[in-house]
């Protein structure tokens, strides 16, 4: 597998219903998630089914280009709930493979499901739209610091 993506937004949010924000950096500590991170507080509504595998989650700006371009939807990068935004990477063909992040190594564990939250914090339709393209899952290897412009490649 041969590509080389960076990272386009970095997000974090501490508790679920609060709007993500967009930060220029995110520390990720290894087999636990993100430094002030909804998942790693356990501030998270749907924390009472833990995973280990979703200790930081992906999407891609391809997907917010499609979402504009097809559907007529217009959705900021903070606003898809997840906590890195990815340019040039292919998140649905990563469940089970390693890959950097910067000077972090991460093993994506499943691809992320739409649910209706999301729908009832932006008001748009996306339920339907997202199925199989809301991003993906996936456990922290090697923690450490990953900032915006980052490469992600195959480890």
């Amino acid at each position: 597998m041969t590509w080389t993506g960076t990272i386009h937004g970095l997000h974090v949010v501490p508790r679920s219903f609060l709007p993500m924000r967009n930060v220029g950096e995110l520390e990720l500590i290894s087999a636990v998630g993100i430094v002030g991170d909804r998942h790693t507080t356990g501030d998270a509504f749907h924390s009472d089914r833990p995973e280990d595998g979703r200790q930081i989650t992906f999407f891609e700006l391809e997907t917010l280009q499609a979402l504009a371009r097809d559907h007529n939807i217009t959705l900021a990068a903070q606003d898809h709930r997840r906590n890195v935004t990815t340019q040039g990477v292919p998140l649905n063909h990563l469940v089970g493979v390693r890959f950097r992040v910067g000077e972090t190594l991460v093993e994506g564990t499943r691809l992320s499901t739409p649910c209706r939250h999301i729908e009832q914090i932006t008001g748009l339709p996306l339920y339907d739209v997202l199925l199989h393209r809301a991003g993906l899952n996936a456990r922290i290897l090697e923690g450490g610091r990953i900032f915006l412009n980052d490469t992600i490649a195959p480890e």
